[in-house]
């Protein structure tokens, strides 16, 4: 694997762990309520499907084995070009259904390689 392929997993496992970090012991309504917590998650998963998106244009291999990678792209799409109508409840969904996957795969590749 190429150097600025690591480059772009290391962004996604480094904005999954920000993830986690930032919503530990917390519940929705705690992350309904707080706009900076919000705005802050929302960032990370902007910085993940844009990794994944160049990393998609590097090594299509690679990214095909990353659950759900096309749903993850176009949620980053969704946040940048949607902002508007974001629905905290499917961003909170995101975090707790499909983000421990996503890390687990990325991490994963990291250290097989």
């Amino acid at each position: 694997m190429q150097l600025e392929e690591r480059k772009y997993l290391f962004d996604i496992q480094r904005a999954a762990d920000r993830i986690t970090r930032f919503c530990m012991n917390k519940q929705f309504q705690q992350y309904r309520s707080d706009e900076l917590l919000r705005s802050a998650v929302e960032r990370q998963f902007e910085i993940i499907g844009e990794a994944l998106s160049h990393l998609a244009r590097l090594n299509p291999e690679v990214t095909a084995r990353i659950p759900e990678h096309r749903r993850i792209i176009a949620f980053r799409n969704i946040l940048i070009h949607g902002y508007a109508t974001v629905d905290d409840q499917i961003v909170w969904g995101v975090i707790e259904n499909f983000l421990p996957a996503l890390h687990e795969s990325v991490t994963a590749f990291l250290n097989d390689q």
